[in-house]
């Protein structure tokens, strides 16, 4: 799992663009728990998601006619000029070019070269998430993507990540895990799946989806469910790694909740 000091590389933030700004905080407060500070003109309105006062990520208001209601999540750069430049080179494009954010710190939109859109963040003075591995806050990152090796060749190239192979418990399925450079496995954050293998994501197109983790799983899809959200991939358990669902929220935005397992 990520560091809570945030390695170069990992993910440090994630941020929901949704239609309907009070419909959506008011879904999550019912289901997270989280509250929001509201933000001024200076920053566009975009607010800021907490859990009793710690950050775990930010939301603004994104019309439907802009782009669909999503969560982005956002990987940490010392540099994001530099992080450009090798978007780039690997063979990605920018969604918009870096940028100040007041003295928070500085951050840039990109695409992965099959289209997968992910942000970079610089921070200054805000670092990022306050609070992660607990329930109701992120707990890890997943890309869908047509190619996994390629995927994986892209994002060592512009950040450095180093890869493994972890073999499902009870299946033939091989799963890719990543962490940042410099580091080994107990600091991977994140994984890279096969868009074929998961229909209900594939038909998304190629994309990060972050995962939340909750205390009861089942619990949390009803709730989502009850607060006018849709089940988007039916509760399982992975063996040795935990109990995993995919939701929507009201407006269209999906994410995951996951119980880990306790060895993890």
């Amino acid at each position: 799992m990520i560091s809570p000091t945030f390695l170069d590389g990992a993910p440090n933030w994630v941020d929901l663009g949704t239609p309907d700004l009070d419909g959506a905080t008011a879904f999550y407060r019912e289901l997270f728990g989280w509250d929001l500070i509201p933000g001024g003109p200076e920053v566009g309105g975009y607010g800021m998601l907490t859990l009793d006062g710690r950050y775990v990520g930010g939301v603004m208001t994104v019309s439907e006619e802009e782009a669909p209601s999503a969560w982005s999540v956002s990987f940490q750069s010392p540099d994001v000029a530099a992080t450009a430049r090798a978007v780039t080179e690997a063979g990605g494009s920018a969604a918009f070019e870096p940028m100040d954010v007041l003295d928070f710190g500085r951050m840039g939109g990109f695409t992965d070269p099959a289209g997968a859109y992910f942000g970079v963040w610089q921070p200054k003075e805000h670092p990022g998430f306050g609070v992660i591995q607990e329930p109701n806050a992120f707990l890890w990152a997943e890309l869908y993507t047509p190619d996994v090796p390629a995927a994986a060749a892209f994002f060592t190239g512009v950040f450095g990540w180093g890869t493994d192979e972890m073999k499902v418990e009870g299946s033939d399925y091989t799963y890719t895990t990543v962490h940042p450079a410099g580091a080994g496995p107990d600091a991977s954050f994140g994984g890279l799946v096969r868009m074929g293998d998961v229909p209900s994501e594939a038909a998304r197109g190629p994309h990060w989806l972050p995962y939340f983790a909750v205390a009861d799983v089942d619990a949390a899809v009803a709730g989502a469910k009850r607060l006018g959200g849709t089940e988007i991939l039916a509760a399982m358990e992975v063996p040795g790694v935990g109990k995993m669902a995919n939701v929507a929220d009201p407006y269209g935005a999906v994410f995951a909740v996951m119980k880990p397992d306790p060895r993890q």
